[in-house]
């Protein structure tokens, strides 16, 4: 009990720490870390700044470092309690957004809208979004019942085929939009700017704040259909928020940022091993977890290499084997 306090204490303690460690975090050849620390302390202290090249330094970190910091938590965030909203209510651990088709359909319907000006990138991606997951829960309904199996199955379907048309629209556009859908896709922060931050925080906020005054229902509908109606709980209206407000985050994150893939599988699965399977704690805990867990891959991508490396290939290769793991170890259900 001790250690799930102490592990919860430092959950909440420790994204603004963090946050402040990852704008001294760069390739910048002007700014080094030893310049980062000196000029935030004095920031956050309102001392007399000694440092050089104060100017730049200050757009450097406000105007660059910090709306990709802030989008790096936020994606983060929203995409782990996607996942874990979805995998509370589908009863089953292998259930996430990418899983369900819902960010390749997210995907297709940004790239289209970056391609021919198809209504608002975010609009667009929303909408296709819903239509993937509405796709997924129905071609694995039989008999008014959804197979978990057959969800799985489904939402693979639909995401292969959404991919498909995703390369059709990178096919028939033109070179110099081409070039933004494909690094795009790959998952990526580098040209985060407030603009991206404010357009994807709004609906971001609404889906999680959703989620996290919807948690203990969540806990009600993890049990089961009938458990749910016997504690005097609509099953079916509390799915429909539930992934309406989980198409609305995710899609709001994808057509910022691009496919972040498997992200909202593994993280839920981290925050369950260390906490528990209440989501009553588990929903804050995966928002606070996963943004500082994508940050942290963030800054590795950033750094590692003198060119930066896409943060949608560092979160596939750490998420396929562990979906491969999972997919060996779980009998494809809730437990």
């Amino acid at each position: 009990m001790r250690n799930k306090r102490t592990l919860l204490f430092f959950m909440f303690a420790l994204p603004l720490p963090l946050i402040l460690l990852s704008l001294c975090v760069g390739p910048s050849q002007l700014i080094d870390f030893q310049k980062s620390i000196i000029y935030i302390f004095n920031f956050l202290t309102g001392s007399t700044s000694s440092v050089q090249d104060e100017t730049i330094i200050q757009t450097i970190i406000f105007d660059v470092r910090l709306p990709r910091v802030l989008m790096a938590f936020i994606a983060g965030g929203t995409l782990a309690v996607s996942g874990a909203g979805l995998q509370a209510i589908f009863r089953n651990p292998l259930v996430s957004p990418y899983i369900l088709g819902l960010s390749s359909g997210a995907a297709f319907g940004a790239a289209f809208s970056l391609a021919f000006g198809f209504l608002v990138v975010q609009a667009s991606a929303f909408l296709f979004g819903v239509i993937a997951v509405v796709f997924s829960y129905l071609a694995a309904m039989r008999h008014k019942e959804v197979s978990v199996v057959s969800l799985i199955l489904a939402g693979i379907i639909v995401s292969g085929i959404f991919t498909a048309l995703l390369t059709v629209v990178q096919f028939l556009s033109d070179p110099f939009k081409l070039q933004t859908i494909v690094h795009w896709t790959m998952g990526n922060l580098h040209n985060t700017g407030w603009q991206s931050v404010n357009t994807t925080f709004i609906p971001a906020a609404i889906g999680v704040i959703v989620l996290f005054f919807m948690r203990w229902k969540l806990n009600v509908l993890s049990l089961g259909d009938d458990e749910a109606r016997t504690s005097g709980l609509n099953p079916t209206y509390g799915k429909l928020i539930v992934l309406i407000a989980v198409t609305l985050a995710s899609s709001a994150v994808v057509s910022s940022v691009g496919i972040i893939g498997l992200y909202g599988l593994i993280v839920p699965h981290m925050v369950r091993m260390m906490i528990g399977p209440d989501n009553k704690v588990a929903i804050p805990v995966n928002f606070l977890f996963g943004g500082m867990f994508l940050l942290v891959i963030d800054n590795f991508s950033r750094t590692v290499a003198s060119f930066e490396i896409p943060i949608g290939i560092f979160t596939m290769l750490l998420g396929a084997p562990f979906f491969l793991y999972l997919m060996k170890k779980s009998k494809i259900g809730w437990g």
